[in-house]
């Protein structure tokens, strides 16, 4: 007989995430994008058009508000903030077979648009690192200043042959960052920080992968599979801070040297002492004092109002 499970610790932490995004001025909305695509996105209630605008774009694991629960409620004074889920995370889905992150920016900036946003900056983590450098790429003139937060944007298929990793290839990259065993989740968590968390129960651990891993893994693997094949990486102009941790195992800091290297006098390069993939949640503090000041450089340029020439149906969600 099926076990029936009378509480889920993750789905009330889903509930109480909510009322944090809900009470820092967000509001959730999505975007019939028109060709099989819907997008869903947190955008503020009443945007404030003497403020910038910030998009910020998540990686694997939780959905956006897992992964930004603090960042949100630092930003939402100070800029007008825009979290979307990507696609097949969260309430995003398609039934377009495009996988590569450049399909993912353009839906990004397509619910942008939805929203008469012209200009941004776009702060990526991890995997949403590489969606932020393919909208700058794409949409230079509305994207304006970027932040990319231990995404590897810069790696090469070689990589892995090589031993930078410590997987050998995308498959068991993938085992991992898409857990489906308590003892998988617990090694995500031991690559993850610096200092993983002791004791953490199977049963919570399993609560967590039936309510946030077990939708759209074989996609989410071709999203994968997408981000390690070889292409050239173009330069993008935009002014970028690039932040990691110095014990990332995930994407190794040589990584961050790399694309420092590739982007020149436009990057600043952050090193955040004692951390690894997970530095947004370890030294929260000093993530979020390098974000504020480095988007608050941008000129107030009051936001265009931006027209697509692609049908867009929108309805807002209470």
């Amino acid at each position: 007989m099926a076990k029936s499970k009378c509480f889920s610790f993750t789905a009330s932490r889903n509930w109480c995430l909510r009322s944090t995004f809900t009470n820092s001025g967000l509001r959730p909305f999505s975007a019939d994008l028109g060709d099989g695509t819907v997008m869903y996105c947190w955008v503020p209630k009443t945007p404030n058009p003497t403020r910038p605008n910030v998009v910020l774009i998540h990686g694997f694991g939780a959905n956006s508000m897992w992964q930004f629960c603090d960042t949100v409620p630092y930003l939402t004074p100070h800029f007008n903030v825009y979290v979307p889920d990507l696609v097949f995370f969260g309430n995003s889905v398609t039934t377009r077979s495009d996988r590569t992150e450049s399909f993912q920016a353009e839906c990004v900036k397509r619910v942008m648009d939805a929203n008469s946003v012209g200009k941004m900056s776009v702060v990526g983590l991890s995997y949403g690192g590489f969606v932020a450098y393919s909208m700058a790429a794409q949409f230079g003139e509305c994207v304006e200043r970027v932040v990319i937060c231990c995404a590897g944007v810069c790696l090469e298929e070689k990589d892995f042959r090589e031993g930078m990793f410590p997987v050998a290839d995308v498959e068991e990259a993938a085992a991992i960052l898409m857990p489906q065993k308590a003892e998988k989740m617990r090694e995500l968590v031991g690559y993850t920080f610096v200092k993983p968390p002791r004791g953490l129960p199977s049963c919570l651990l399993e609560d967590f992968i039936d309510e946030m891993c077990n939708e759209y893994v074989e996609e989410k693997k071709e999203l994968l599979r997408s981000i390690a094949k070889d292409k050239d990486l173009p330069k993008i102009s935009q002014p970028t801070l690039i932040v990691w941790g110095d014990k990332d195992r995930i994407f190794p800091i040589e990584l961050a040297n790399r694309l420092k290297r590739h982007l020149g006098e436009n990057g600043e390069l952050v090193v955040i002492k004692n951390t690894g993939h997970g530095f947004i949640n370890e030294k929260p503090k000093e993530f979020h004092r390098h974000l504020k000041r480095f988007l608050l450089a941008q000129q107030k340029i009051p936001p265009l109002n931006s027209t697509t020439n692609i049908p867009i149906n929108h309805q807002n969600h209470i």
